[in-house]
């Protein structure tokens, strides 16, 4: 286990994740398909190639996945009970095949949980940037998370 305990963090600590990941075709074209969207967007290179994009775009959902799990190992690796939603989701740049994705969280909200004592909600900023230090997907991501057992 390497996450961290609901006492171990507090409101306004940032974690630069240590693991990078360079995005290949193959994850792209698996991801898109394992997920039925047959966008030419992602597939189709001649059809990308005539898109103000010139290639084809890795899925977004497949960006954000990557985000969410480059984060766990330092977070909440072993210590979340369930993760409790996604929100403001945005993808200001494309990421493309070949593009290395780094994350850093921020903890912006902590909170007991009312309704179960072993545990508190967080509230994680998670923001993704390419090898160009171009932003490419911020995310907010709430966590139950279990406290540090007596």
């Amino acid at each position: 286990m390497s996450g961290l305990w609901f006492e171990d963090l507090p409101e306004g600590l940032v974690v630069e994740h240590a693991t990078r990941r360079t995005v290949t075709e193959t994850d792209n074209v698996l991801f898109t398909t394992m997920t039925m969207n047959p966008a030419p967007l992602h597939l189709d290179h001649d059809y990308a190639s005539r898109t103000e994009f010139g290639r084809p775009l890795v899925n977004s959902m497949f960006t954000l996945a990557l985000v969410v799990g480059l984060s766990v190992p330092e977070l909440t690796l072993g210590t979340i009970v369930a993760q409790l939603g996604l929100t403001d989701a945005v993808f200001p740049k494309p990421v493309f095949h070949g593009d290395t994705v780094r994350v850093s969280t921020e903890v912006v909200e902590t909170r007991e949980s009312r309704s179960r004592p072993d545990a508190g909600i967080v509230v994680f900023a998670h923001r993704a940037q390419n090898q160009r230090d171009e932003t490419v997907c911020t995310v907010r991501r709430t966590g139950l998370m279990h406290r540090r057992p007596s």
